[in-house]
């Protein structure tokens, strides 16, 4: 753990990954469980999201309900990643953009509002980069829900099986402009869901009914903090790819997927002859011989010591922020 860190805004953090509470005044009601006044609850949060350490505080939508998202990778000529990773970090769309040790060396999610929006969005960006580009939605999720344990070298185990991705949820229009205005994080104010529902016109009793319901029905996966893993310390972060028979590739998935290490686990489309894996699983581990010792005992405990497999360590963070569902319309350039 980075020796800025305090332990009480890493206690803090680390306690509201998921159940913040949808009340009017949240950081109220964290002081008082906490035993701070809400004022230096809030004071840690922002100090936090200042130095880095905090991405948002908000909700995490389940795969495909929210609207239609890829994982998209170039194979990107040395001389050139960081010009086409410009391009690429340009589009809201675009929420996470890494470099990675690979012939694939540039790995990206992208998500919009309805499947035809996000093929518009691969479009564009096979014309403007001028590269093949690989399209790899989720087939099947076994664990992907990124929720860190700050306080151990590992993640919170909460195994969370998603199975298929589900179908668009048919949101109307001012439930499509709440999404657009949580897609930030909730602003650090004592009454966060007031302020959202002033800039709506709604009120913020209505916002939090309506975050309250897509909890319930599942749409909001997790509601509560988003950290940066880097800079808590997590400086080895491996997407590791096997190649793995589709008949097997649910059972060794869901066994990857109760290992403490394993962060993310999906299958994805193989894109042959360039892309023969399915299996994707990811390790955010604090050094690199660390993770490469994971890696061996996955294969080994998981009955893939035989498959093909890969380890994409990450060298470069181009983006990262939400998924952005709801963009303004504009052309890109």
């Amino acid at each position: 753990m980075p020796a800025s860190i305090h332990p009480p805004a890493l206690a803090l953090l680390n306690a509201y990954q998921r159940d913040f509470p949808l009340e009017p005044e949240p950081f109220a009601e964290i002081s008082a469980r906490q035993g701070k006044s809400a004022g230096e609850v809030l004071e840690c949060f922002r100090r936090a999201q200042e130095s880095g350490l905090l991405s948002r505080i908000g909700p995490v939508f389940a795969p495909g309900r929210a609207g239609a998202s890829t994982l998209a990778a170039l194979a990107v000529p040395p001389q050139d990643l960081e010009r086409v990773a410009e391009i690429v970090s340009a589009y809201p769309e675009v929420n996470h953009n890494y470099a990675r040790e690979h012939r694939y060396n540039l790995w990206f999610v992208v998500t919009a509002a309805e499947a035809a929006a996000l093929a518009r969005v691969l479009d564009e960006l096979r014309r403007q980069t001028g590269l093949p580009l690989l399209d790899l939605p989720m087939i099947e999720g076994y664990h992907i829900d990124l929720g860190f344990d700050l306080a151990e070298a590992g993640v919170k185990r909460r195994l969370v099986v998603d199975g298929v991705p589900g179908r668009p949820d048919p949101l109307d229009t001012p439930a499509r402009a709440l999404l657009g205005a949580l897609q930030a994080g909730l602003p650090l104010v004592p009454r966060p869901f007031e302020l959202i529902a002033a800039r709506l016109g709604s009120t913020e009793q209505a916002v939090l009914a309506q975050l309250r319901a897509w909890l319930a029905n599942g749409l909001i996966k997790r509601f509560g903090v988003v950290v940066r893993h880097h800079e808590l310390g997590f400086a080895a972060n491996a997407m590791v790819v096997w190649n793995v028979a589709d008949g097997e590739a649910g059972e060794r998935g869901r066994a990857l997927a109760t290992l403490p290490w394993v962060t993310l686990c999906y299958r994805r489309p193989r894109r042959l002859p360039d892309w023969p894996h399915n299996l994707f699983s990811m390790i955010h581990g604090r050094d690199r011989a660390t993770v490469l010792a994971q890696v061996e005992e996955a294969a080994q405990s998981c009955g893939l010591a035989a498959n093909e497999r890969a380890v994409l360590f990450s060298t470069r963070r181009f983006k990262q922020r939400g998924a952005y569902y709801q963009v303004a319309e504009a052309g890109h350039a």
